[in-house]
């Protein structure tokens, strides 16, 4: 019995190298589950199956989407903080996260230092929209319009403390305008009312509003992002047109548990920027009214950091609350 036990552990000790260097050295060495806090059929679980289908074509291991929703994408992202940092667990979530966490005090990890950023993989603007009944066709004719009736307009959000609701805050400030805000579960109704003329103002992501302007059910006024956006034409930016400065633009990207190896970091990064590099993947992409955004893990951690702390002077400045 002893000697039987002394051999084990020399074979152990002689094994263990060998099986560093296949999990180490060869990354992925079995399946990779990503994951993704939010249900299926919207944007993040379009990029998470377009991308891990091209991961596990280029890693020649399978890469299995794993939807966790609830919670506004708490409790998928508190399963991968807490997940084994080795990179066989990661997640594909958006910038709600970062608005999430700058307003809600009670989440279940440290958005910050509960995570490893791994990269981003796309970014987009919103757009804003109004109803076709309010008398304004222009952003500018849109601004007078709402500085000459202060409180009287309002607008939709999918959700107090969501990114729509945020990018619109956002607006009001850097505009000197000021709208009743009317919060909605979630974006369907948001748009149904708008639609309806029940609602005046909405931001809204691109696939969820733009068919709707295309169809003349509503009217865009312009993008949310700097300048103006090749996959939205003929739309223009709003900062180009009387609100110098404001930008507000969605973003995807992925995270694994904290601690993952620096190695394996890095092949997931290059290998999902090369995936972001080529043409099916950036028609995919600009479908959902975005561009592919690829940047190191450093960027992204700044990124996710700072937008974190400019959400929270916006909350707090706006008086948002989780409900």
């Amino acid at each position: 019995m002893m000697l039987r036990t002394m051999f084990a552990a020399l074979l152990v000790a002689l094994l263990s190298p060998v099986l560093a260097l296949a999990q180490d050295g060869k990354y992925p060495a079995r399946a990779v589950t990503l994951v993704v806090p939010y249900p299926p059929g919207g944007s993040n679980d379009v990029f998470a199956r377009e991308l891990g289908r091209r991961l596990s074509e280029a890693w020649k291991q399978s890469v299995v989407v794993d939807n966790k929703p609830g919670a506004g994408g708490a409790i998928g992202a508190a399963f991968v903080s807490r997940a084994k940092p080795d990179g066989y667990t990661i997640m594909l979530l958006s910038s709600s996260f970062t608005t999430g966490s700058a307003i809600d005090p009670n989440i279940p990890f440290d958005p910050v230092k509960g995570f490893t950023d791994i990269g981003m993989v796309a970014k987009g603007p919103m757009i804003l929209s109004v109803r076709n009944g309010l008398p304004v066709k222009t952003f500018p004719e849109f601004l007078a319009y709402a500085r000459a009736h202060p409180g009287q307009l309002s607008f939709g959000s999918s959700g107090v403390g969501s990114t729509n609701h945020f990018a619109t805050e956002l607006l009001e400030d850097a505009a000197n305008i000021k709208m009743t805000h009317v919060p909605y579960k979630g974006m369907a109704p948001a748009v149904t009312d708008v639609m309806g003329e029940r609602v005046d103002v909405l931001i809204a992501s691109a696939p969820s509003i733009y068919p709707q302007v295309k169809a003349g059910r509503v009217r865009a006024l312009g993008v949310t992002s700097a300048r103006p956006f090749a996959p939205i034409p003929g739309l223009p930016a709003l900062a180009e047109h009387g609100v110098p400065g404001y930008t507000f633009e969605l973003w995807w990207g992925v995270m694994g548990p904290p601690g993952m190896p620096d190695d394996v970091v890095q092949k997931v990064n290059r290998d999902m920027n090369a995936i972001l590099a080529s043409d099916d993947m950036k028609k995919i992409i600009q479908r959902e009214g975005a561009e592919p955004a690829p940047m190191s893990s450093a960027e992204f951690t700044r990124t996710v950091a700072t937008e974190i702390a400019t959400w929270k002077r916006v909350a707090e400045r706006a008086g948002i609350k989780p409900e």
